[in-house]
């Protein structure tokens, strides 16, 4: 791939610019897409132009003046034969002011406002016009830049890159850097144009060429490079997929004495949908490659008993298991009941916590070095370089998206340390159902089970929307439950003041509620207690000890405490859809009949009003997960586990689910029948390609 540095054309202060935005390769500027377009291939007579249109005004600077009233502002009037218009730049250098002296001619392009004189432009862009200066034969291409790098330069740039010739590491023959990587088919057969057609269009897009469908990129131009992008994504995820069915781990095979001994003393019966997912888990296991598997089910749908019978497969077999959480107190709720379950098994489990001392945690690691300990729970104190384990075969990632991605890789390097020098082992479990365009490309190198019923006795939870303003009769709700033996959620968003958000916070509210309701017991948890005080308060809760929890996000993933049936959520608006609903989750565990109540203060953004409707609307996880994906967009999604991995800069999710269709059938079929191609393809988007497959 040629590197701007070998291309004469480019100076050493533009290749310093363009390194500023990661562009330091033909493609990458290729590839640098237009943010929106400007009109410049026709003048516009002044009294032809119309309010909210972008336009080109050509004409002589006949007054300029810098006013401080109301603010200071540099004030220029254009005129041409049909009449004035005024320019206004409120950000100005002294070179403007000398650019727009009086007699020069100018042209200006914006957005036609109304002033209080008239038609005016707000900081247009204004150039000097020559009697000889020809107006713009295409849309001009307004680009993502940097500081120090003007849109001149940019588009110089780019245009050098369309030009120049390049030598293909497949064919060693001269060809442009827009030469199709797709055999014809590909594209045609799927309605779109070729890549050289695409890239031209939009970076010179013709000026009768449909300006809104450029801008909102659908045209068919656009298209294509969403189909590529998408396809390069494809590609290097089954790669990535490739290579791990091509790396040895432990054949484990199915357990014929721990689970069903298990099975048969549970107090419940597994549902369909969880006997299904423990058999797709079980088969995994039995492969001589590492699974990769994400266990997916909305909150209360039994994850965790799926997990721990996947556990004792490995352990049957003498391999070890870790299971790491992403809070302490989800770790340590894991441990409890993972012990409760499987100590009457005789099985040994060793607990690593940031709160144990010095001693308790040699203790610990000794038994985990030996192989007495045959499954450890923690937090992210088990990929730390002390924890070294003897036969390691399993990792169980709760709450996968809250791991980085080196957090993770470090926990399945300790399946390193044993000498056999196979790979572990890995299910990733996570509450927040992925929508589906989600799971279809970020996560297509994953094997994806998904719980889809909760267990039956659920009571469904009812949702009410309370205003702030009736908070004395919500308070009287909570008096009245814990009253004839209910327990109830307050929670609170933040743990200090804010002068910013002026919220709530978990303090004020836990010495008000001690003042109101002077006969109940009333607890506190937040982040920043020591490990041993939350385990304690959470464990005064659990056994009834407490009627009222006041409590921050803390207690958002695994709380399991099925006599709590009311939650009130303080500034609920404030609160991302993927929060509420975990929050939400920690009630209705029971056959209560279970509150959950957003309190939100009254004037709410459009946003947060839409959230509010759709948790007040919704009970359905995966439904709640798509609208989210609406609201926020991928990349606060997909949280920490694709850090360092680049979003989709062409494609959109949503708008472009039909592409993925598309990408998702080709890919295949272009690895089986053009390998040749594939390469092509992926050498052009090599970055989006290289990155996923580190993942």
């Amino acid at each position: 791939m040629t590197k701007l540095t070998d291309i004469k054309a480019f100076s050493k202060p533009l290749l310093a610019n363009l390194a500023k935005l990661g562009l330091t390769q033909i493609q990458d500027l290729l590839l640098h897409l237009p943010l929106r377009y400007m009109d410049e291939t026709r003048i516009i007579a002044v009294r032809d132009l119309r309010l909210g249109d972008a336009a080109l005004v050509e004409g002589e600077i006949v007054h300029n003046e810098v006013t401080y009233k109301p603010r200071k502002a540099l004030i220029a009037k254009l005129e041409d034969a049909s009449g004035q218009l005024t320019l206004r730049f409120l950000h100005f250098y002294p070179s403007q002011i000398s650019a727009l002296k009086v007699g020069a001619k100018i042209r200006a392009y914006g957005e036609t406002r109304q002033g209080f004189f008239g038609y005016e432009m707000v900081h247009p862009n204004c150039k000097v016009a020559g009697n000889d200066a020809l107006v713009a034969e295409t849309l001009t291409p307004v680009y993502p830049t940097a500081a120090g790098l003007t849109q001149p330069n940019i588009r110089k740039a780019i245009q050098i890159a369309i030009n120049h010739k390049a030598i293909s590491n497949h064919t060693h023959s001269s060809q442009t850097n827009l030469s199709e990587t797709l055999p014809a088919a590909v594209y045609q057969k799927s309605g779109l144009p070729s890549f050289a057609t695409s890239i031209k269009a939009i970076h010179y897009p013709a000026p009768d060429a449909n300006l809104a469908s450029l801008e909102e990129r659908n045209s068919p131009e656009w298209r294509r490079l969403a189909f590529d992008e998408l396809l390069a994504q494809q590609l290097s995820m089954r790669k990535h997929d490739a290579k791990r069915r091509s790396v040895e781990a432990p054949i484990i095979a199915a357990s014929k004495k721990l689970v069903p001994k298990m099975l048969q003393t549970l107090p419940f019966k597994l549902t369909n949908s969880q006997q299904k997912v423990v058999a797709e888990i079980s088969q995994d296991l039995i492969q001589s490659y590492p699974m990769q598997r994400l266990l997916q089910g909305d909150v209360g749908s039994g994850k965790t008993i799926v997990a721990c019978l996947s556990a004792l497969q490995a352990i049957e077999h003498g391999w070890q298991v870790a299971l790491m959480a992403p809070t302490e107190i989800l770790a340590e709720q894991h441990f409890k009941k993972f012990s409760q379950w499987l100590t009457p098994l005789n099985i040994n489990i060793a607990w690593l916590s940031g709160s144990q001392t010095k001693k308790q945690r040699e203790s610990e690691l000794a038994s985990i070095a030996s192989g007495a300990a045959q499954l450890a729970v923690g937090t992210h104190a088990l990929f730390q370089t002390t924890v070294i384990f003897k036969k390691l075969g399993l990792s169980i990632i709760d709450e996968q998206h809250r791991f980085g991605v080196q957090q993770r890789l470090a926990l399945r390097k300790k399946g390193d340390s044993h000498d056999l020098n196979l790979n572990l082992h890995q299910l990733m479990m996570s509450a927040t159902p992925i929508p589906r365009t989600l799971s279809m490309s970020y996560y297509a190198d994953l094997d994806v089970s998904t719980i889809d019923e909760l267990p039956p006795g659920r009571t469904p939870i009812v949702t009410k929307l309370v205003s702030d303003e009736r908070r004395d009769e919500i308070l009287q709700r909570v008096r009245e439950a814990c009253a004839v033996g209910k327990q109830a959620y307050w929670v609170c968003p933040l743990i200090e003041e804010s002068e910013t958000l002026q919220l709530q916070t978990a303090n004020d509210t836990f010495a008000h509620m001690q003042s109101i309701f002077p006969d109940l017991n009333i607890g506190l948890v937040h982040g920043r207690m020591k490990p041993s005080e939350k385990q304690a308060v959470m464990q005064a809760f659990i056994n009834n000890q407490t009627q009222l929890l006041v409590a921050t996000t803390v207690i958002e993933v695994g709380v399991d405490v099925p006599n709590a049936s009311l939650m009130v959520i303080e500034h609920a608006e404030r609160f991302g859809l993927s929060q509420l609903h975990q929050l939400r989750g920690r009630i209705g565990r029971g056959a209560e009949k279970s509150t959950c109540i957003l309190l939100y203060q009254n004037k709410l953004s459009e946003t947060a009003r839409a959230r509010l409707k759709i948790m007040f609307e919704n009970t359905d996880g995966f439904i709640i997960a798509q609208a989210d994906l609406h609201l926020r967009g991928p990349g606060e999604f997909l949280g920490t586990r694709q850090s360092g991995v680049p979003m989709l800069k062409v494609a959109d999710l949503e708008r472009d689910v039909d592409l993925l269709e598309l990408a998702r059938q080709w890919a295949d079929k272009l690895i089986k029948e053009y390998p040749q191609a594939v390469d092509q393809h992926l050498e052009r988007w090599m970055r989006l390609a290289d990155e996923l497959v580190k993942v």
